[in-house]
């Protein structure tokens, strides 16, 4: 754990409007990251190329982030936090603008590189701060507002990125998203105070968490979970375009509805975890399992796969806060650490589901994806009852 120098105290206003901007940048940033999900279509057919394929974009940010956040955090823990949540800033700008207007495949990916550094060094080094923005009996309240930027970001981004892609197509939703980094970039420049760093966090520390058995267990939990996740809601829309038959609004006021329940399952995940996060964490695996198991069937119809996508939204709002919660409480004694691993682990199976189920879209069916990851949600369920069931 790095020992951190105070911030000076600030008046209560202009600290929490910091805490806000922080959390716009990371909502920004996980917006970022997965938009692709609603413009996979588009975007390949923009390419000329598949929807396994183009499910590339959401693979390189996750595979990049998972190593940018240790390895960030380690080799500028002796960096000014504000320069350092700044520039990363501006590089997810950059990023986004690239995007906007690649005129290749290829170009489009080394964008989304960028967009995966960005990711892993802002989410590891923003949301620490917290306690040093705000006095210390608020500091839980602006953690957790912080944090709701994740599965907000999840949950809102997809809807309302997919929303702008139709109406003025998708590399216009990229320039929006741009433009958010740059007013996010500023609010941050004005908001945030100088934040120095006096010591660094050791990968003594971040090896030492490894070994605790309550940290693999997070470690298999958040993986199963993130790897059923992304391994089926990748590719939702070409599920909604091609099985359900839904046109191009339908989606999006599909995704909507599931953005709306996300938001809601994060809000009650986050009163369940305070006295119950085992079963939390058990329901939201359960219900993952059970919505995408019954889309290749039931989602045929509209009714169908649009209450199912809605459950499934519900659901899915609650994981990332589980799962941070679970990576907490193993590690009371060094948040920070902590962090650093929900948010490698986090990344990376983030990237190998949207990898695998682009696999599995492209040799079999989106149907047959829907079936792997509910199988997978389900195998997380029965593993995380029988690890953590009292002995």
């Amino acid at each position: 754990m790095s020992t951190i120098i105070q911030a000076r105290p600030r008046p209560p206003l202009i600290s929490w409007l910091a805490v806000t901007s922080l959390t716009l940048g990371i909502f920004a940033i996980v917006t970022s990251e997965i938009l692709p999900i609603g413009l996979l279509t588009d975007i390949g057919a923009e390419f000329g190329i598949s929807d396994g394929t183009t499910g590339l974009t959401m693979t390189l940010p996750g595979i990049v982030a998972a190593v940018a956040a240790p390895a960030v955090t380690l080799a500028t823990a002796r960096l000014d936090r504000r320069v350092m949540l700044c520039a990363l800033m501006a590089v997810l700008a950059v990023a986004d603008v690239l995007a906007a207007v690649a005129t290749s495949y290829w170009i489009m990916l080394v964008s989304r590189v960028l967009v995966g550094l960005t990711i892993g060094g802002f989410w590891s080094i923003g949301a620490g701060l917290s306690a040093r923005l705000v006095p210390p009996r608020s500091a839980g309240t602006a953690t957790a507002l912080i944090f709701s930027a994740v599965p907000l970001g999840s949950v809102l981004g997809v809807p309302a990125g997919t929303f702008i892609g139709h109406l003025a197509g998708w590399r216009t939703a990229f320039l929006v998203l741009a433009a958010l980094s740059v007013l996010v970039l500023i609010a941050l420049l004005m908001l945030l105070p100088p934040l120095p760093a006096d010591e660094v966090t050791s990968g003594r520390v971040l090896l030492g968490l490894l070994r605790g058995r309550g940290t693999r267990i997070a470690l298999l939990a958040t993986f199963l979970i993130v790897l059923a996740h992304f391994g089926t809601y990748t590719y939702v829309t070409p599920f909604l375009q091609n099985v359900t038959h839904l046109d191009p609004a339908a989606v999006s006021a599909t995704l909507l509805a599931y953005g709306i329940a996300g938001t809601a399952g994060n809000f009650l995940a986050s009163k369940a975890v305070a006295t119950a996060p085992r079963a939390a964490f058990l329901a939201c695996g359960g219900l993952i399992a059970l919505t995408t198991l019954l889309l290749p069937a039931a989602g045929t119809t509209t009714a169908g796969a649009v209450v199912l996508v809605v459950v499934w939204g519900l659901a899915y709002g609650g994981v990332p806060v589980c799962s941070q919660a679970w990576f907490m409480n193993a590690a009371p004694g060094t948040p920070e650490a902590a962090t650093v691993v929900f948010t490698s682990s986090f990344q990376a199976t983030f990237a190998l589901g949207a990898l695998a189920g682009g696999q599995v879209v492209d040799a079999f069916s989106v149907s047959t994806a829907m079936i792997c990851g509910g199988l997978t949600a389900l195998l997380m369920a029965a593993a995380s009852w029988s690890l953590t069931r009292p002995r």
